[in-house]
């Protein structure tokens, strides 16, 4: 028998960790592995291999500064899945963070939320519109 949330059913959610983790660093980007770690919810190794991940995948940098990682996002990376992969990560990151100045330390001018995209789907006339 599986877990079960608050509602009453299954526990699931929407976002992967490897998303919150990205969530989290766009939020705070000198974070600690124990700070990003404990924000989400799973192991500090855990959270260590997914930063791993995404620093090989390019979507984000760490520098040390000090005697601390700090990180720096990608926002024009595409998502990874195939029915996704037209979309930057930077919508993601806007939705979740805030604003792109956040988590981008470049390009000031870039507005704070993107352009809503237009799916094929939504411009077709519905029966009523005819």
């Amino acid at each position: 028998m599986g877990a079960t949330d608050a509602l009453g059913g299954k526990s699931w959610t929407f976002l992967t960790n490897h998303a919150r983790v990205l969530i989290h660093v766009a939020r705070n980007p000198q974070a600690r592995i124990r700070d990003i770690a404990g924000g989400i919810g799973i192991t500090e190794r855990a959270t260590q291999l997914i930063i791993n991940d995404l620093e090989e995948a390019g979507y984000l940098t760490r520098a040390r500064v000090g005697r601390r990682n700090t990180y720096t996002i990608n926002p024009d990376r595409p998502f990874r899945h195939p029915a996704e992969g037209d979309q930057h990560i930077n919508a993601l990151i806007t939705l979740f963070a805030g604003h792109d100045e956040t988590f981008t330390g470049h390009d000031e001018t870039r507005s704070a939320r993107p352009a809503p995209s237009r799916s094929p789907a939504r411009e077709q006339a519905t029966p009523d519109e005819h």
